[in-house]
Protein backbone atom coordinates (compact mmCIF):
# COMPACT_ATOMS: atom_id res chain seq x y z
CA UNK A 1 0.00 0.00 0.00
CA UNK A 2 1.55 3.32 -1.02
CA UNK A 3 1.74 6.21 1.40
CA UNK A 4 0.61 9.57 0.10
CA UNK A 5 0.99 12.85 1.97
CA UNK A 6 -1.65 15.51 1.35
CA UNK A 7 -0.94 19.00 2.63
CA UNK A 8 -3.26 20.49 3.67
CA UNK A 9 -6.70 19.14 4.68
CA UNK A 10 -8.74 22.04 3.35
CA UNK A 11 -11.88 21.49 1.31
CA UNK A 12 -9.99 20.23 -1.75
CA UNK A 13 -7.14 18.50 0.07
CA UNK A 14 -9.40 16.54 2.40
CA UNK A 15 -11.69 15.51 -0.47
CA UNK A 16 -8.73 14.36 -2.59
CA UNK A 17 -7.41 12.51 0.45
CA UNK A 18 -10.76 10.83 1.03
CA UNK A 19 -10.83 9.64 -2.58
CA UNK A 20 -7.36 8.13 -2.18
CA UNK A 21 -8.28 6.44 1.12
CA UNK A 22 -11.49 5.09 -0.41
CA UNK A 23 -9.40 3.33 -3.05
CA UNK A 24 -6.92 1.81 -0.61
CA UNK A 25 -4.11 4.32 -0.14
CA UNK A 26 -2.67 5.31 3.22
CA UNK A 27 -2.89 9.09 3.38
CA UNK A 28 -0.98 11.29 5.81
CA UNK A 29 -1.53 14.95 6.56
CA UNK A 30 -0.30 17.61 8.98
CA UNK A 31 -2.79 18.88 11.56
CA UNK A 32 -0.48 20.87 13.83
CA UNK A 33 -1.87 24.38 14.08
CA UNK A 34 -4.91 23.55 11.97
CA UNK A 35 -8.44 24.62 12.86
CA UNK A 36 -11.08 22.39 14.41
CA UNK A 37 -12.84 22.36 11.04
CA UNK A 38 -9.69 21.09 9.30
CA UNK A 39 -9.23 18.41 11.94
CA UNK A 40 -12.83 17.30 11.53
CA UNK A 41 -12.45 17.15 7.73
CA UNK A 42 -9.27 15.11 8.02
CA UNK A 43 -10.84 12.65 10.46
CA UNK A 44 -13.94 12.23 8.30
CA UNK A 45 -11.72 11.62 5.27
CA UNK A 46 -9.66 8.96 7.03
CA UNK A 47 -6.42 10.96 6.91
CA UNK A 48 -3.70 10.16 9.44
CA UNK A 49 -2.01 13.00 11.34
CA UNK A 50 1.78 12.89 11.00
CA UNK A 51 4.81 15.04 11.67
CA UNK A 52 6.77 16.65 8.86
CA UNK A 53 9.47 13.97 8.84
CA UNK A 54 6.88 11.25 8.23
CA UNK A 55 5.28 13.32 5.47
CA UNK A 56 8.66 13.63 3.79
CA UNK A 57 9.01 9.84 3.83
CA UNK A 58 5.81 9.28 1.82
CA UNK A 59 5.87 7.92 -1.73
CA UNK A 60 4.09 10.96 -3.14
CA UNK A 61 3.56 14.36 -1.53
CA UNK A 62 0.67 16.48 -2.80
CA UNK A 63 0.80 20.18 -1.98
CA UNK A 64 -2.79 21.50 -2.05
CA UNK A 65 -2.90 24.85 -0.26
CA UNK A 66 -4.11 28.39 -0.99
CA UNK A 67 -1.95 29.99 -3.71
CA UNK A 68 -0.42 32.47 -1.30
CA UNK A 69 0.91 29.60 0.86
CA UNK A 70 2.41 27.34 -1.81
CA UNK A 71 5.95 28.71 -1.86
CA UNK A 72 6.10 29.05 1.92
CA UNK A 73 5.12 25.39 2.29
CA UNK A 74 8.01 24.31 0.07
CA UNK A 75 10.41 26.33 2.23
CA UNK A 76 8.87 24.79 5.36
CA UNK A 77 9.37 21.25 4.07
CA UNK A 78 12.84 21.79 2.61
CA UNK A 79 14.81 20.67 5.65
CA UNK A 80 12.86 17.44 6.21
CA UNK A 81 12.96 16.63 2.50
CA UNK A 82 16.72 17.11 2.51
CA UNK A 83 17.06 14.81 5.52
CA UNK A 84 14.77 12.09 4.13
CA UNK A 85 16.68 9.04 2.92
CA UNK A 86 13.97 8.14 0.41
CA UNK A 87 12.49 11.21 -1.24
CA UNK A 88 8.82 11.54 -2.17
CA UNK A 89 7.68 12.80 -5.53
CA UNK A 90 6.64 16.37 -4.71
CA UNK A 91 3.60 17.47 -6.74
CA UNK A 92 2.69 21.12 -6.40
CA UNK A 93 -1.01 21.13 -7.32
CA UNK A 94 -1.70 24.75 -6.46
CA UNK A 95 -3.21 27.60 -8.46
CA UNK A 96 0.05 29.45 -9.06
CA UNK A 97 1.73 30.97 -12.09
CA UNK A 98 4.54 29.25 -14.00
CA UNK A 99 7.01 31.72 -12.46
CA UNK A 100 5.88 30.81 -8.95
CA UNK A 101 5.96 27.07 -9.62
CA UNK A 102 9.42 27.49 -11.09
CA UNK A 103 10.64 28.97 -7.81
CA UNK A 104 8.97 26.14 -5.88
CA UNK A 105 10.60 23.59 -8.18
CA UNK A 106 13.97 25.15 -7.40
CA UNK A 107 13.39 24.86 -3.66
CA UNK A 108 12.39 21.20 -3.96
CA UNK A 109 15.18 20.33 -6.41
CA UNK A 110 17.74 21.55 -3.90
CA UNK A 111 16.52 18.87 -1.47
CA UNK A 112 17.05 16.07 -3.99
CA UNK A 113 13.33 15.23 -4.25
CA UNK A 114 11.79 14.82 -7.71
CA UNK A 115 9.25 17.52 -8.59
CA UNK A 116 6.16 17.70 -10.77
CA UNK A 117 3.98 20.65 -11.65
CA UNK A 118 0.31 19.93 -10.98
CA UNK A 119 -3.08 21.47 -11.72
CA UNK A 120 -6.47 20.54 -10.28
CA UNK A 121 -9.37 21.45 -12.54
CA UNK A 122 -12.87 21.02 -11.15
CA UNK A 123 -14.62 20.79 -7.82
CA UNK A 124 -13.56 18.64 -4.84
CA UNK A 125 -14.47 15.00 -5.50
CA UNK A 126 -17.65 13.56 -4.05
CA UNK A 127 -18.71 9.92 -3.73
CA UNK A 128 -19.95 8.71 -7.07
CA UNK A 129 -18.29 11.50 -9.06
CA UNK A 130 -15.33 11.15 -11.41
CA UNK A 131 -13.74 14.59 -11.02
CA UNK A 132 -11.73 16.63 -10.64
CA UNK A 133 -9.09 16.33 -13.34
CA UNK A 134 -5.53 16.39 -12.02
CA UNK A 135 -2.88 17.32 -14.59
CA UNK A 136 0.86 16.91 -14.11
CA UNK A 137 3.83 18.06 -16.16
CA UNK A 138 7.57 17.73 -15.80
CA UNK A 139 10.54 15.63 -16.78
CA UNK A 140 9.24 12.28 -15.49
CA UNK A 141 5.50 12.01 -14.86
CA UNK A 142 5.50 8.19 -14.63
CA UNK A 143 5.63 8.02 -10.79
CA UNK A 144 2.46 10.12 -10.56
CA UNK A 145 0.56 7.60 -12.67
CA UNK A 146 0.26 5.43 -9.56
CA UNK A 147 -2.45 7.82 -8.38
CA UNK A 148 -4.76 6.58 -11.13
CA UNK A 149 -5.14 3.29 -9.28
CA UNK A 150 -6.47 5.19 -6.28
CA UNK A 151 -9.36 6.99 -7.88
CA UNK A 152 -7.78 10.16 -9.25
CA UNK A 153 -8.45 11.25 -12.81
CA UNK A 154 -4.77 11.91 -13.44
CA UNK A 155 -3.69 13.26 -16.81
CA UNK A 156 -0.39 14.34 -18.32
CA UNK A 157 -0.06 17.88 -19.61
CA UNK A 158 2.76 17.57 -22.16
CA UNK A 159 5.68 19.81 -21.39
CA UNK A 160 8.08 20.78 -18.63
CA UNK A 161 7.39 22.22 -15.19
CA UNK A 162 5.16 25.22 -15.84
CA UNK A 163 2.93 23.56 -18.44
CA UNK A 164 0.33 22.31 -15.95
CA UNK A 165 0.34 25.65 -14.15
CA UNK A 166 -0.15 27.45 -17.46
CA UNK A 167 -3.21 25.27 -18.09
CA UNK A 168 -4.52 26.05 -14.60
CA UNK A 169 -4.03 29.79 -15.04
CA UNK A 170 -5.77 29.77 -18.42
CA UNK A 171 -8.71 27.67 -17.22
CA UNK A 172 -9.15 29.54 -13.94
CA UNK A 173 -8.86 32.86 -15.75
CA UNK A 174 -11.86 31.94 -17.88
CA UNK A 175 -13.86 30.28 -15.11
CA UNK A 176 -13.28 32.54 -12.11
CA UNK A 177 -12.70 35.59 -14.28
CA UNK A 178 -16.21 35.22 -15.69
CA UNK A 179 -17.60 35.07 -12.15
CA UNK A 180 -15.71 38.25 -11.26
CA UNK A 181 -17.07 39.99 -14.35
CA UNK A 182 -20.60 38.92 -13.43
CA UNK A 183 -20.19 40.20 -9.88
CA UNK A 184 -18.88 43.56 -11.09
CA UNK A 185 -21.73 44.11 -13.53
CA UNK A 186 -24.47 42.95 -11.15
CA UNK A 187 -23.12 45.30 -8.48
CA UNK A 188 -22.90 48.14 -10.99
CA UNK A 189 -26.52 47.58 -12.04
CA UNK A 190 -27.63 47.53 -8.40
CA UNK A 191 -25.76 50.76 -7.64
CA UNK A 192 -27.35 52.44 -10.65
CA UNK A 193 -30.79 51.81 -9.18
CA UNK A 194 -33.98 52.64 -11.08
CA UNK A 195 -34.62 48.95 -11.65
CA UNK A 196 -31.40 48.29 -13.56
CA UNK A 197 -30.65 45.14 -11.58
CA UNK A 198 -34.09 43.66 -12.19
CA UNK A 199 -33.90 44.61 -15.86
CA UNK A 200 -30.50 42.90 -16.16
CA UNK A 201 -31.99 39.76 -14.64
CA UNK A 202 -34.90 39.84 -17.08
CA UNK A 203 -32.61 40.36 -20.08
CA UNK A 204 -30.32 37.51 -19.10
CA UNK A 205 -33.29 35.22 -18.49
CA UNK A 206 -34.66 35.94 -21.96
CA UNK A 207 -31.51 36.05 -24.06
CA UNK A 208 -28.69 34.40 -22.05
CA UNK A 209 -30.40 31.74 -19.90
CA UNK A 210 -27.30 29.53 -19.76
CA UNK A 211 -25.22 32.43 -18.43
CA UNK A 212 -27.87 33.31 -15.86
CA UNK A 213 -28.02 29.71 -14.65
CA UNK A 214 -24.25 29.71 -14.34
CA UNK A 215 -24.22 32.96 -12.35
CA UNK A 216 -27.01 31.72 -10.08
CA UNK A 217 -24.66 28.94 -8.96
CA UNK A 218 -21.30 30.65 -9.31
CA UNK A 219 -21.96 33.79 -7.26
CA UNK A 220 -23.01 31.98 -4.05
CA UNK A 221 -20.19 29.47 -4.57
CA UNK A 222 -17.67 32.30 -4.87
CA UNK A 223 -18.59 34.17 -1.68
CA UNK A 224 -16.87 31.88 0.87
CA UNK A 225 -13.89 31.32 -1.45
CA UNK A 226 -13.13 34.93 -2.37
CA UNK A 227 -10.22 35.07 0.09
CA UNK A 228 -8.49 32.28 -1.88
CA UNK A 229 -9.47 33.56 -5.28
CA UNK A 230 -7.94 37.00 -4.69
CA UNK A 231 -4.31 35.79 -4.69
CA UNK A 232 -5.14 33.38 -7.51
CA UNK A 233 -6.21 36.33 -9.67
CA UNK A 234 -2.86 37.92 -8.83
CA UNK A 235 -1.08 34.79 -10.03
CA UNK A 236 -3.06 34.94 -13.28
CA UNK A 237 -2.07 38.59 -13.67
CA UNK A 238 1.57 37.51 -13.36
CA UNK A 239 0.98 34.70 -15.87
CA UNK A 240 -0.23 37.26 -18.43
CA UNK A 241 3.23 38.80 -18.31
CA UNK A 242 3.74 41.48 -20.97
CA UNK A 243 0.01 41.76 -21.74
CA UNK A 244 -0.60 45.00 -19.85
CA UNK A 245 -4.34 45.02 -20.49
CA UNK A 246 -4.72 41.46 -19.26
CA UNK A 247 -2.64 42.12 -16.16
CA UNK A 248 -4.76 45.15 -15.35
CA UNK A 249 -8.00 43.18 -15.73
CA UNK A 250 -6.93 40.38 -13.41
CA UNK A 251 -5.31 42.72 -10.90
CA UNK A 252 -8.72 44.38 -10.75
CA UNK A 253 -10.40 41.01 -10.23
CA UNK A 254 -7.93 40.33 -7.40
CA UNK A 255 -8.93 43.63 -5.78
CA UNK A 256 -12.62 42.75 -6.16
CA UNK A 257 -12.27 39.35 -4.53
CA UNK A 258 -10.13 40.77 -1.73
CA UNK A 259 -12.79 43.42 -1.07
CA UNK A 260 -15.58 40.86 -1.00
CA UNK A 261 -13.55 38.57 1.26
CA UNK A 262 -12.80 41.38 3.69
CA UNK A 263 -16.50 42.00 4.15
CA UNK A 264 -15.99 45.75 4.24
CA UNK A 265 -18.99 46.08 1.94
CA UNK A 266 -21.44 43.51 3.31
CA UNK A 267 -24.16 45.06 1.19
CA UNK A 268 -22.25 43.91 -1.92
CA UNK A 269 -22.35 40.24 -0.91
CA UNK A 270 -26.01 40.64 0.03
CA UNK A 271 -26.77 42.17 -3.38
CA UNK A 272 -25.04 39.31 -5.19
CA UNK A 273 -26.92 36.73 -3.12
CA UNK A 274 -30.25 38.45 -3.85
CA UNK A 275 -29.49 38.43 -7.56
CA UNK A 276 -28.53 34.75 -7.48
CA UNK A 277 -31.65 33.83 -5.50
CA UNK A 278 -33.85 35.74 -7.93
CA UNK A 279 -32.16 33.93 -10.82
CA UNK A 280 -32.86 30.54 -9.24
CA UNK A 281 -36.49 31.53 -8.75
CA UNK A 282 -37.00 32.27 -12.47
Amino acid sequence: MPTIAVIAPGAMGSAIGARLVEHGARVLTALAGRSAASRARAEAAGLVDADLADLAAADILLSIVPPADAEALAHRLASVLTAARRKPVYIDANAVSPDTVGRIAGIVAATGAPFLDGAILGLPPKPGSTGPRVYVSGDDTAPAMALRAFGLDLRVCPGPVGAASSLKMSYAGLNKGLTALAALMVLAAERAGAGAGAALLDELAENEPALLARFAKALPDMAPKAYRWAPEMGEIADFLGPDAAGRQVFSGFADLYARLAAGSEDTEIAALMRFAAAAVAR
